[in-house]
Parts: structure tokens; sequence; C-alpha cells
């Protein structure tokens, strides 16, 4: 017996199998919804896309405010002072960024800051950061993140410091440089006050005639940005922590409902074999209407079958050892007294005795060969499409041919009837059906064989004018080794109708047998026909 190189399952201390809480496919069903809800978190890898998206919103926002401004200064000719004030002024504060004027020799003309408070303002240093920040949540996410950021994100450059200023009348700024050079300069700095957020610098140039009188340098802090972008990242680590959760309790309930009932199935198989490998029970039936429940009922309905081909192993085995009992004590009964008589004619009977019991075990044992053959290799034959009619006719016409007194008659109907099987065991079927209405016909009767349909099934029926089947064996003459004959020693082995039952059934088919009006009897046999 080969021994399998599967691990054993793990078990108790009793040596009960234990029943995992997180098995294989619990940890699998586990991981795979954990990625499903990770796939999506991999989003917050994004918001710093959504947050340049933001920036250069404002940036733009930023600059068509200067432009707007460094037109209208462009207009009134050379810039003065109070003319810059009056303009920042008459906007009345409805611009949402810090606006500031600057000659050509980095004198500060006008700062829109200085014309009273701005709904925008960023907060001091002495007011404290957003309230987003302070919740548990975003700091449990903050905290992920960082270390994300700093095994796989490369480090960020550092931003610049607010840079030199000299004075409050003199912004020396690389931006404000490059404006008055007449270019577009621009830069982000922390802002001031100790907050996290940063400033965005925007510098154009002020022409007038084409040639460069002064720059306007348009600034805003991107808080406002920031505060959106706390509030986006604390819903987001929301919705993936709740994606978790429901991922664990949805993996449980699944591990519930499918990994432990199968590990139950699992200990089941074990335990209905013994360790000889005998069946000891079947497996328990669950009610549930899903493919768990089908896996029992199939695993039940293959240990019924096998269960049934055990038994019938067993009682195969049984029968054949009663059978071959009675010729082998024959056998040896004769042997004994042939040793013993001298007379010729009476040891000649002996061994007439011997020759014909020793005939008989010769048919057992090859009747019994072909049961196991037809057994163990049925639905390993190959099969083909068969027309039964020529196949009737043909036995018809070879066992009219025969000495028996016997005559055969065939009926068939006009269309082809044709079914799936192997030619040689029809044939095989075929004959132990007329071998035995041959046998119980009477000198000149008369076997009737005869093809027809019935429905999805091809009908081959065998009558004869015999002494017809006492009622009592109906449902056994398809029995092994079964006969109610009243001698066995004329070739029957009792055989015959059980091989015909084994192949039409291993066909898919069925057999019947039933006594005719008047006398005789009829043995039927159905087989599907060819779609």
């Amino acid at each position: 017996m080969t021994r399998s190189s599967a691990a054993p399952p793990a078990r108790s201390a009793t040596g009960r199998p234990v029943l995992r809480f997180f098995s294989g496919l619990s940890i699998r069903l586990l991981a795979f919804n954990l990625l499903l809800v990770f796939l999506p978190a991999f989003g917050v890898l994004l918001l710093g896309t959504y947050e340049q998206q933001l920036l250069v919103s404002q940036e733009r926002a930023m600059v068509q405010q200067a432009r707007i401004l460094a037109a209208a200064l462009a207009e009134s000719g050379p810039i003065e002072r109070e003319s810059a004030q009056r303009i920042l002024v008459n906007l009345a504060q409805r611009q949402d960024a810090r606006l500031r004027v600057i000659g050509p020799e980095f004198d500060l003309l006008a700062d829109s800051s200085r014309f009273g408070p701005r709904i925008d303002e960023p907060p001091t240093a002495a007011e404290p950061d957003p309230g987003v920040r302070d919740n548990l949540l975003y700091r449990l996410g903050n905290l992920l993140y960082g270390v994300y950021a700093r095994a796989f994100l490369p480090p960020e450059p550092p931003t610049r410091t607010p840079g030199l200023f000299a004075t409050e009348s003199k912004l020396v700024l690389q931006e404000v440089e490059e404006a008055l050079q007449g270019g577009y300069g621009a830069n982000m700095r922390r802002s001031p006050g100790g907050q996290r957020s940063l400033t965005m610098y925007s510098a154009l140039p002020i022409r007038s005639d084409g040639e460069v009188m002064g720059a306007v340098l348009v600034s805003k802090s991107t808080y406002q940005i920031l505060g959106a972008l706390y509030e986006l990242r604390l819903a987001v680590f929301q919705v993936i922590l709740l994606s978790v959760t429901a991922a664990v309790v949805l993996s449980l309930l699944l591990s519930t409902t499918i990994a432990r009932p199968i590990s139950k199935l699992r200990q089941q198989a074990q335990a209905i074999l013994d360790r000889r490998g005998r069946l000891t029970g079947r497996f328990k039936v669950y009610r549930r209407q899903d493919e768990i429940g089908d896996l029992s009922r199939a695993l039940a309905e293959l240990t019924r079958r096998l269960e049934g081909h055990l038994s019938f192993i067993e009682s195969f085995a049984s029968d054949v050892s009663h059978e071959l009992k009675n010729p082998l004590a024959s056998i040896r009964t004769a042997a004994e007294l042939l040793a013993e008589v001298e007379e010729p004619h009476q040891r000649a009977r002996f061994r007439g005795m011997i020759q014909r019991d020793i005939a008989r075990l010769e048919r057992l044992l090859s009747g019994v060969r072909e049961v196991s053959q037809i057994d163990a290799r049925l639905e390993q034959q190959p099969v083909e499409a068969v027309d039964l009619e020529p196949l009737l006719r043909s036995l018809a016409e070879a066992y009219g041919l025969r000495p028996n007194g016997v005559t055969y008659r065939l009926q068939v109907p006009e269309r082809a009837v044709t079914v799936v099987a192997s030619p040689d065991r029809l044939i095989q079927v075929l004959e132990n059906l007329l071998d035995n209405a041959t046998g119980f016909s009477p000198e000149g009767g008369e076997v009737e064989l005869s093809l027809g349909v019935e429905g999805a099934d091809a009908v081959v029926r065998v009558r004869d004018r015999g002494p017809g089947i006492p009622v009592e064996h109906l449902e056994k003459i398809f029995h092994r080794f079964f006969s109610y004959r009243e001698s066995r020693r004329d070739g029957h082995t009792g055989l015959g109708l059980s091989i015909v039952k084994a192949i039409v059934e291993g066909y898919g088919g069925s057999v019947q047998a039933r006594n005719r009006d008047g006398g005789g009897a009829e043995l039927g046999v159905r087989l599907p026909l060819v779609d």
C-alpha cells in the first residue's frame, strides 16, 4: 500500500483533528479583501497631484489679479505712491491675495494689507493649526503615511526661507528683480509666524510705452489649500478604516460560512474511514442551498455509491465462494471414491463426474472474470454509435441456422435506431438473451426478437413460449448465480442475465422481465437513443 506524501492534519491531545479558526482559505480571503481595500487607498498618493493642481489654479488667479493691477497702474503714467495707494483703496479688498506695488529701486510704494483686515488672512503664530490636525484618526493616518514616505519616497526639497527683507520700505526679492527686468518671477516660501503653510509669490512688470516702470508683487498663503487637504486626507482615511473593518468582518463571515464547513467536511472524510480503509459512516448532508451544500450532498452520494460498491464486492465474493464450494466438494468426493474402487465402470463414472465438475468450475471462473471485467472496465472501453437493426438481423440469421428446433422471428421499425455503446458488449447482451429464450423454448417453438422506440429509448424485446417465470422470481433472475432450472449441470452458471444487467445499466439503460399472456416470458432492454 502506498503512503500519501501530504502532511497530516493538525490534531489535539485527544487525537481529534483541530478545527482551526483561521484556515489557509480564511487567510487568503482576508488578504484578498484587504488588497481590494488598499488598492483604492493608494489614491492618497494622488493627493500630491491634486495639491499641485490647486497650487497652479491659485497661481493663475494671483497672476490675473496682478495683471489687472499692472494694467491700471500703466494707464496712469509714471508710478507714484499716492496713485498706487488710491488704486488699491478703490479695489475695496475685493481681491483675495495681498498686492504690493514696487518701484524700480525696490521701493514699496503701496501694500493692500495696510488698508484693513482681510477675510482670508492666514492665522498668526498665536492661533492654532486647523482643528483637523488634532483629530486622532488624522494623526494615526499621518503616522502611517510618514512611515511609508520615509521607506519609499525620496526626501522633499527644502523650502526657501522668507528671504531678504531689508526694510519695510524696500523688498529685495529674486522674483521682484526678475519682474523689474521685464520677466515673470515666482517663488514659494514658508509663511511667517510659525505656520505650517507656505506663501506663494508672483511678480509681474508694470510697462508703460514699452518701458518697465515698476512691479506688482502678489502673494497668498496656501493655508486654505492646506486645510482642504487636511479634511480630504481625514475623509479618505476614515473610508479606509471603514473598508478595512468591513473587509475583516466579511472575511470572518466567509470563513464561517465557507472555510469552516469545508474543514468539517474534511474531518468527516477522515472519520468515515478506519485504519484499514473501510467505511464506518457517511457524510453529514448540509441543508444549505449553495455550493457547500451541493458539495456535502455530492460527497454523501459518493459515499453511498462507494458503500454500495463495497457491499457488491463483498456479496460477490461470498457468492463466488458459495458457488465454488459445491463443485469442489463434488470433485473431492469423487476423487476419494476413485481411489477406493477397482471396477473399471465405477472408475470411469467417477472420472466423468470430476471432469464435469472441473468444466463447471471453468465456466464459473470464466463468468466471474467476465462480471469483474464489466464492473471494472466497462466505462473505459471505447464506444461508438451502433445501429441496432443490422446487429439484430445478423444475430437472428445466425441463430436461425442452429439445429436446435427453434425458429427466430425479427421485427424492426423502418427508421434507424442508434445507441452509443460497444458493439461487442451489445452482441454479448443479445446473445445472452437469445440463449436464455432458446433454453426455455419447447421443441418447435418460436423466439420473437423485436426492436422499437419508446420516448428517448431504444427498446429490444426477446419473447419465448416457454413455461414463463415464476412470479416470486421475476426480480431475482438478474441476480448473480440465480437460476430456477431444475439442474445446473447443463452448462448454466446463473451469470448470463446478471451480465446483461451489468452491461445495460453501465450504458445508462435498464432491463425488465415479465410473463406473456398465453405463456412464455419476455425480457426487455432499454438503452438511451443517440441525440
